[in-house]
């Protein structure tokens, strides 16, 4: 496959700081193959920091960004500099909660993360960043979390129906047990909103990236789990982000 000249622009400035003379024949051929250019670079900008991918996590998209800014906007509304408890739920590279802690130092933030592998990695994106300290938790969903409770938790859980057919570049390269969410997308989704009562303080906020095909089913879990849930649209004009509080 054609390799796009603003990718090899991106290789070059990025991870060759800009020396065109360097041997990138290795990396070239990467992109060729289709690998996607942030696991080539070796990281990604995230919200001002720099989010290394290691260890392969599911790669931080545009609109995990932007509903990630929305995120720390609300958090400075509600809480201001009062310290408050939150969880990266499906952490993966923990860019969200990476975002969280950046603008809140004093904030006891937590990450969850199914693969053991990310939990290095989460510790390694603390470190280049220059931020506070975290708990980093290894298991299935909230079973690290027995006993604790959060006053926001935020997820991007796999939420991709396991008939659709995505791009090479997604399927061959980024973690199948961070895209797929069983049959209709749901599977993660309802045990989140089952689960997230028992781990929410009082009047707690739920914050769950989902697909625009089951978006409006994950809102009536909500709504039957006694969450007031609101959809919103991402920047491409896409229902994204489900709200619950």
């Amino acid at each position: 496959m054609d390799t796009r000249r603003e990718d090899v622009e991106a290789l070059i400035q990025d991870k060759y700081q800009g020396d065109r003379g360097a041997d990138m024949a290795e990396d070239l051929g990467r992109l060729m193959r289709g690998e996607p250019l942030a696991y080539v670079i070796g990281w990604i900008p995230f919200l001002g920091l720099t989010i290394h991918l290691d260890s392969r996590p599911l790669i931080p998209r545009p609109e995990t960004e932007w509903w990630t800014e929305k995120l720390v906007q609300n958090l400075q509304d509600t809480y201001g500099s009062e310290p408050f408890r939150f969880l990266d739920l499906c952490a993966g590279s923990g860019a969200i909660g990476l975002a969280v802690l950046k603008h809140f130092p004093n904030a006891n933030v937590s990450f969850g993360e199914i693969d053991e592998a990310h939990a290095a990695l989460i510790r390694k994106n603390i470190a280049a960043n220059n931020l506070p300290d975290a708990d980093i938790r290894i298991g299935d969903l909230f079973a690290p979390f027995l006993g604790k409770v959060f006053d926001v938790i935020a997820t991007n859980p796999p939420y991709i129906p396991e008939d659709r057919t995505l791009e090479d570049s997604v399927t061959k390269y980024e973690p199948e047990i961070a895209l797929y969410g069983g049959e209709d997308g749901l599977s993660l989704i309802r045990r989140i909103i089952t689960e997230a009562h028992t781990h929410l303080t009082p009047g707690g906020a739920l914050w769950i990236e989902a697909d625009m095909d089951n978006i409006e089913e994950a809102k009536s879990l909500m709504n039957e789990a006694d969450f007031a849930a609101t959809i919103h649209t991402d920047l491409y004009g896409r229902p994204r982000l489900l709200v619950g509080n």
